[in-house]
């Protein structure tokens, strides 16, 4: 390995490490500039001002979200064969996401899968499996409706960002490209295996890949649903859906659990030109009332009652739901 390969990776983790607190800040400057000139007393009678009506629509496609990602763990158990029952792994994955949510993806989805599956039977190397599926399938389809929410509807974003609806556009269509090029792999090299630090992933087939595409796409739009709803249709609902999207993968890079403050900060910053700020953030926390502590108080029985059963199935049988080799 050449000298300059050398200092390239040893500067790398520097230089990311970097990138993801500059954005950080960037999202805390944001956060107390909006924080000092909100009446947050106006904030609480927008909430006490949404309709009954609007609660109950927004949380009826919140449960559908929940149901449909739900689902997404069901695609690995096809892939793995494992013999966990449809309703067990629907659990296992609702569980997963609500805390996923709450607590960012490597307590909620990556440790409790592995703490539920592996108590329930499954082997590291099934979950693995399994939850790298679920987690291709839930951002493959963001790539794709971020891809054409960014290319075809950019936003108006505020003339201090670097970017500009050009530069949106051109993500927008980059992020299409990959996803096109998901789509040729699975056509091309069906049942193709990787390896990936020590762990075996078998390339889907075409059609798998498309319903990956489709209850991802549908999950994500449900999500973008309920905060428009929320909203009233103040804003059209493409907008709110690229907010959202850009406002998830900033909650990701700066791994603040639940994107707490990150979700409002981007709204405010790329919408309050359209919603008065108090009824905007009077949606959002209604919003996280519903998609994340409703559901987490729901996760939270239900992964207790998950643990007693696995323990009893434990005892009862024995670690045997593995596929024959």
């Amino acid at each position: 390995m050449s000298a300059m390969a050398l200092t390239c990776t040893a500067w790398w983790p520097w230089a990311r490490r970097a990138v993801v607190w500059g954005f950080f800040a960037l999202i805390a400057w944001l956060l107390v500039t909006q924080a000092r000139t909100i009446d947050w007393g106006e904030v609480l009678d927008a909430i006490r001002a949404l309709p009954a009506t609007t609660l109950l629509a927004a949380g009826a496609l919140a449960a559908c979200s929940f149901a449909l990602y739900s689902t997404y763990d069901l695609l690995g158990r096809h892939l793995t064969r494992h013999q966990l029952g449809a309703g067990t792994v629907m659990g296992v994955t609702f569980i997963s996401y609500a805390f996923n949510l709450n607590l960012g993806s490597l307590v909620g989805g990556v440790a409790f899968r592995y703490r539920l599956y592996s108590r329930l039977g499954l082997g590291n190397d099934t979950i693995t499996r399994v939850l790298g599926f679920s987690m291709l399938t839930n951002w493959f389809g963001y790539l794709v409706v971020a891809g054409a929410a960014f290319c075809f509807w950019p936003l108006a974003l505020p003339p201090t960002w670097k970017i500009g609806n050009e530069g949106l556009r051109m993500l927008g269509a980059a992020l299409l490209l990959v996803a096109l090029a998901y789509l040729v792999l699975c056509a091309v090299a069906k049942g193709r295996v990787w390896q990936v630090r020590g762990h075996s992933f078998k390339t889907p087939s075409l059609p798998m890949a498309l319903l990956q595409l489709a209850m991802s796409c549908a999950n994500w739009s449900l999500i973008g649903g309920v905060i428009w709803v929320l909203l009233q249709g103040q804003v059209d609902y493409v907008h709110v859906l690229a907010v959202l999207l850009v406002a998830a993968v900033a909650g990701v890079v700066t791994h603040v659990p639940a994107g707490l403050g990150v979700l409002e900060a981007v709204f405010v910053a790329l919408l309050a030109h359209a919603v008065a700020e108090t009824q905007l953030l009077g949606a959002l926390l209604a919003y996280r009332g519903l998609y994340y502590l409703l559901p987490l108080v729901v996760a939270t029985l239900g992964y207790l009652v998950t643990e007693v059963r696995a323990r009893r199935l434990r005892a009862a049988k024995g670690p045997v739901l593995e596929p024959a080799k």
